[in-house]
């Protein structure tokens, strides 16, 4: 009933998009933390498995070997697929198989990609072979359109829904972490919300208290300079041509 897409960026940071004919798809399937690695729980969704693979993961447990002893633990292990991205770029990733054809996953180098209920392999093909392609953009921005391929694919053979990405960039709290639960277009409503955070929540969050700096910023003056500045790099970099 869902694809998606989990990735580790060059610069550090972890990513899940995904995309689904399934109300609220972000709320239980995409998992992630700084430093540690992302997830996706899909087809009967286990939420259960979230946190002890996170864990195992920042223990630098294999991640095949990782997976193997979690669905050890899952009864319903057939009816799951599963997919995951450590700190080092390795992935692992389960289809049962007793999930709704058609369903898959493929295993790259930095990402992971896997799906059930689709249209046909050329999903999971089209957002791999997306992403590969534009290493060149934010990472944000390589996930929406990675879906948004996969989606042009065919996606959900049941139709459209819901979306989410999640973003995790070296704290303990999300970079980023938009959803839409239930939208004609969701992919596109994604897109946008994605587009609106850049007006000022993304440099907002760079304010906030952090690793580095624990107090965060408390002048308002320099969060609205700051918030400026990221405005200011964005407009001359839009009109730098290609």
């Amino acid at each position: 009933m869902t694809w998606s897409i989990v990735a580790r960026d060059p610069s550090g940071a972890f990513g899940v998009a995904i995309a689904s004919k399934f109300f609220a798809v972000g709320a239980l399937c995409p998992h992630a933390h700084s430093g540690v690695g992302a997830l996706a729980t899909q087809a009967l969704v286990n939420p259960l498995l979230a946190a002890p693979a996170l864990q195992g993961m920042a223990q630098q447990r294999d991640p095949v070997a990782l997976l193997h002893a979690l669905l050890a633990t899952d009864p319903g292990s057939a009816q799951r697929q599963f997919h995951m991205i450590d700190s080092k770029g390795r992935g692992a990733a389960h289809t049962g198989a007793e999930c709704i054809d058609w369903c898959g996953h493929t295993l790259q180098e930095g990402f992971s990609v896997a799906g059930n209920m689709l249209a046909g392999p050329q999903v999971i093909q089209a957002t791999a072979q997306s992403y590969a392609a534009h290493a060149a953009l934010p990472f944000a921005e390589r996930l929406i359109k990675a879906l948004a391929a996969g989606e042009l694919a065919g996606g959900d053979k049941r139709g459209k829904q819901a979306a989410a990405l999640l973003i995790y960039n070296g704290q303990d709290y999300p970079a980023l972490d938009l959803r839409v639960d239930d939208h004609a277009e969701p992919i596109t409503e994604l897109g946008r919300l994605y587009e609106v955070s850049l007006e000022r929540f993304q440099p907002f969050v760079t304010c906030l208290p952090s690793r580095e700096e624990p107090a965060g910023i408390l002048d308002r003056s320099e969060i609205e300079a700051r918030i400026a500045r990221f405005q200011a790099t964005r407009l001359q970099a839009s009109e730098t041509p290609a």
